[in-house]
């Protein structure tokens, strides 16, 4: 159902999580997802923890879904002094290319516990459905 758009991004977060780097808003960090069918819903799952839900942004725009999301600086006062800082900042993002078979029109979308997760049904098109065979008066005769 997903096709990812970019094959080297799990290759840019291994670097960018041994370099220190955090994300920019021109060149996001790649935030960690899982994907799978439950019945006729697809759900996405995004790690996001310590993101609050006015900081993450989700759009679709035909069957591309983009999420993006960033994780500021706890405000603290001028007399603390950072001992260890290891939990990334900045901006996270994921663009995913939607198979035609899900309904996009319909996508919900909920925060709980650092996990951001999407329901995507499938379309109704795509189901399988049951074509009946009507009763006819048989093959038709050609005449000469």
């Amino acid at each position: 159902m997903l096709m990812r758009t970019d094959p080297f991004r799990e290759m840019d977060r291994i670097v960018q999580q041994l370099s220190g780097t955090s994300g920019t808003w021109s060149k996001p960090s790649v935030m960690p997802m899982d994907a799978y069918r439950d019945g006729d819903v697809y759900v996405i799952a995004f790690d996001l923890p310590g993101v609050s839900t006015d900081a993450i942004d989700i759009d679709v725009e035909r069957n591309m879904l983009t999420v993006k999301a960033e994780r500021r600086p706890a405000l603290k006062a001028d007399s603390v002094k950072m001992e260890l800082s290891e939990r990334p900042l900045g901006v996270f993002s994921r663009q995913l290319m939607l198979a035609d078979t899900l309904d996009t029109e319909r996508i919900e979308a909920d925060y709980d516990a650092g996990v951001l997760t999407l329901r995507i049904p499938i379309a109704e098109r795509a189901k399988p459905r049951k074509i009946s065979i009507g009763a006819g008066a048989g093959p038709k005769q050609i005449s000469a």
